[in-house]
C-alpha cells in the first residue's frame, strides 16, 4: 500500500467511524477522563468509562473496542479483566503504557498486563515504548525523556524498535512525538503532523489513545490503517487548533477546546489532504 492508498484508507477509516458510532470501553486516569470521553465523541464514537471490576467484563463484551490506560494503575485488575474478555471475543484492545519506565510498580504492572491481555495497538511516547521494548528509558514522569525523543537522527532506530516490539507483541506500535511512528511487523510509516502546543496541555497523549480505540473499533481487522488514520487525525487536528487559537488570541486552554473542535469537524477529505506521511509501508 503506497502513501496515496494510506491517505485513502485513513479517509475511509474516519467515514466508518462516523457511521458506526462504536461503543468504546475506556479505563483511563482521573486527570484525563473527561477529555478522553470528549475526543471519542468528537470522532463519532460513544464512550463508556466503566472501571469497577465487578462489571468491566460485561461492558467489554458489548463494546467495539477496549482502551486501557496505565495512568489508572490502581485499576490494573479491572484492565486485565476487560482486556481478556475483549481478547476472547476478538474485540480490539488499545494500551497506553503511561510512564511505563517511571517506577518499579509501573514496570511490573505493564509486564503483568502484557502477559495476560492480547493487544491490538500500543500507543506511547518514545520513553514509554522504549521501556516496554528494552526495560528501561529516560522517562520524565509521563513525558518522554530528552534522550529518547525522536529526531531525524534517531528516527531509524525508533522505527526499528517499534517494528521489533510489534513482532514481539503481535500488535501495532504507535509512538507519538514530534515525529510519530506507526509500525506493524515489517510495515512502518512516520507522520509529521502536529504542533508544539500539543505537549503543553494535559492529556493529548491519552486523547490520542482514546481516539485510536474509536477508529480501531469501527475498523476491525484493519489495525495498521486505523492507527495511521487516528495518529494522523490527531496531529492534523493539532495544526488546525493552533491556527484557530492564534486567530482567537487565546492560550493553551483555548487550544484544548479547539483541538476537540478540530477532531469533531474534520471531514474525511480534509484528513486525506492533511496527512504528512513518509515511510516504507
Amino acid at each position: 500500500m503506497n502513501h496515496s492508498s494510506l491517505r485513502d484508507s485513513a479517509a475511509e477509516a474516519l467515514r466508518r467511524t462516523r457511521a458506526a458510532n462504536p461503543l468504546i470501553h475506556t479505563i483511563t486516569n482521573f486527570v484525563t477522563v473527561n477529555d478522553c470521553a470528549n475526543i471519542i465523541l468528537a470522532a463519532g464514537g460513544s464512550p463508556t468509562m466503566a472501571h469497577d471490576p465487578r462489571e468491566v467484563e460485561e461492558i467489554a463484551a458489548v463494546s467495539q473496542a477496549v482502551v486501557l490506560n496505565m495512568g489508572a494503575i490502581e485499576d490494573l485488575d479491572a484492565m486485565i479483566l476487560a482486556g481478556r474478555e475483549a481478547g476472547r471475543r476478538g474485540i480490539p484492545v488499545v494500551l497506553d503504557p503511561v510512564a511505563a519506565g517511571a517506577s518499579r510498580l509501573r514496570r511490573e504492572s505493564c509486564v503483568k498486563l502484557l502477559e495476560q491481555v492480547p493487544l491490538t495497538i500500543v500507543r506511547g511516547n518514545a520513553s514509554e515504548i522504549k521501556a516496554l521494548a528494552v526495560g528501561s528509558s529516560s522517562t520524565r514522569g509521563v513525558d518522554a525523556g530528552g534522550a529518547d525523543i525522536i529526531t531525524e537522527k534517531t528516527l531509524p532506530a525508533a522505527v526499528q524498535m517499534a517494528g521489533d516490539l510489534s513482532r514481539r507483541l503481535n500488535a501495532v506500535i504507535a509512538i507519538s512525538g514530534v515525529i510519530d511512528v506507526v509500525a506493524l511487523d515489517g510495515r512502518a510509516v512516520w507522520l509529521r503532523n502536529g504542533c508544539a502546543e500539543m505537549s503543553r496541555i494535559t492529556g493529548s497523549g491519552c486523547m490520542l489513545t482514546a481516539l485510536l480505540g474509536a477508529v480501531a473499533g469501527a475498523n476491525r481487522g484493519r489495525p495498521f490503517e486505523a492507527a495511521v488514520a487516528a495518529v494522523g487525525m490527531m496531529g492534523f487536528a493539532g495544526e488546525l487548533a493552533q491556527q484557530r487559537m492564534r486567530e482567537l488570541g487565546g492560550g493553551t486552554a483555548t487550544f484544548r477546546a479547539c483541538l476537540i473542535d478540530a477532531v469533531s469537524m474534520m471531514t474525511p477529505d480534509q484528513l486525506k489532504g492533511g496527512l504528512q506521511i513518509e515511510g516504507n509501508e
